[in-house]
């Protein structure tokens, strides 16, 4: 292991450092005041606190979506089963219609809830916190679903796993 410097690091440097840690997937999804749905893959999700039931992930100040995310007042999480890597891939492309021929139910506040999540967190958008070149959103769950069974899609080094690389 390197000995840390006093120096940040490069931009490549600290990516890579950052895809040593595993994470699952989610697809954030909202629904914009004209009624027109967005959707982005995120492994920048965490837990906040039990109680109030919070959760937080982050958005890139760039995003062509954060409009919709900070001015909604809603959002859903939904976290990605195994089966679901084209599903992670499809919300990861830019210029396509993302949610064409996807089975959702409207959730909280219209927020997407796309079927065959592994678990799902349905947000009222509480609070923002603006840092570095994303910005924070916390959310505060009003449902939350699982589907008992699931395994979970992983993200690892750059790569999808439906269980860890040993």
């Amino acid at each position: 292991m390197s000995s840390p410097s006093s120096t940040p690091p490069d931009v490549a440097q600290f990516r890579a450092a950052l895809a040593m840690f595993a994470t699952g997937v989610t697809v954030i999804t909202a629904r914009a005041a004209d009624g027109s749905l967005v959707g982005l893959t995120a492994n920048s999700f965490n837990s906040v606190s039990l109680t109030p039931p919070l959760v937080l992930w982050s958005l890139s100040k760039n995003a062509g979506s954060m409009p919709v995310f900070s001015q909604g007042s809603h959002y859903a999480i939904n976290i990605l089963a195994a089966d679901q890597k084209a599903l992670a891939q499809r919300f990861a492309t830019r210029d396509i219609d993302r949610f064409a021929g996807i089975p959702f139910r409207t959730g909280a506040g219209g927020a997407p809830v796309l079927e065959g999540a592994a678990a799902v967190f349905e947000c009222a958008n509480r609070s923002q916190y603006d840092e570095g070149d994303h910005v924070i959103f916390v959310g505060e769950v009003e449902r939350c679903s699982r589907l008992e069974a699931a395994q979970p899609l992983i993200f690892h080094g750059g790569r999808y796993y439906t269980e860890l690389p040993i």
